[in-house]
């Protein structure tokens, strides 16, 4: 059964670096079970794709989302007590995370959807972003994956050049896939699964060539 997913915006602006995050979202869950709360009349009317409004978007708060009962919510939680398991589908029937920008060291932002008094769940113990949350906890509470099967990719280092690297501070989706070497080996290669244009942002970002 498909459960529905609630943001809840945490910044006055919508950065481009978290429409990109969002739109990835979009992509994996539609706009019929993708909420967005809390957002600013600045998001609304200048920051957000238009894309985006066609998931549900609210400049309420999550606990005065129409038709969404408090009760049935479950907040991802890096500071929650247990794990995040197949069986949390059965459980809830919405799963919120906070839609903010990944500090680095983490500054628990969640921590004010904590106070509110939701269930907490947590997807291990290394921060992942936002768009990776949400496609985590698909898998898990609907395609019935187990958290610790997923294949995740921690801190991928990114190409700029053959001297210039950054290294993204956040847990991944892995894409695995077998190439075939020019020597005829074979060989598994892991990419972390990043929202379409986010390559491109963390070059113009570094004003650098990329070779990833």
């Amino acid at each position: 059964m498909q459960r529905s997913y609630i943001i809840e915006h945490m910044e006055n602006a919508m950065h481009e670096w978290c429409a990109l995050e969002y739109k990835h979202m979009l992509t994996n869950i539609g706009p019929d079970h993708l909420y967005f709360s809390s957002l600013t009349d600045e998001c609304m009317n200048e920051g957000m794709p238009e894309e985006l409004k066609t998931a549900k978007c609210y400049q309420v708060d999550v606990l005065n989302l129409p038709g969404v009962n408090p009760e049935e919510i479950c907040l991802l939680d890096p500071a929650g007590t247990s794990e995040l398991a197949p069986e949390d589908g059965d459980k809830f029937k919405y799963f919120l995370f906070g839609g903010i920008l990944g500090d680095h060291p983490p500054r628990d932002r969640t921590g004010e959807l904590r106070k509110l008094g939701f269930a907490g769940r947590r997807l291990g113990p290394v921060q992942m972003t936002t768009d990776t949350a949400v496609n985590v906890t698909k898998r898990v509470v609907e395609d019935r994956i187990p958290l610790d099967e997923i294949p995740y990719i921690d801190y991928p280092e990114i190409f700029f050049s053959r001297q210039e690297s950054v290294t993204m501070p956040f847990r991944y989706i892995a894409e695995v896939k077998t190439v075939t070497t020019k020597d005829g080996e074979t060989k598994t290669i892991k990419k972390p699964l990043m929202p379409p244009g986010m390559l491109e942002l963390l070059k113009k970002d570094n004003e650098m060539t990329l070779e990833f």
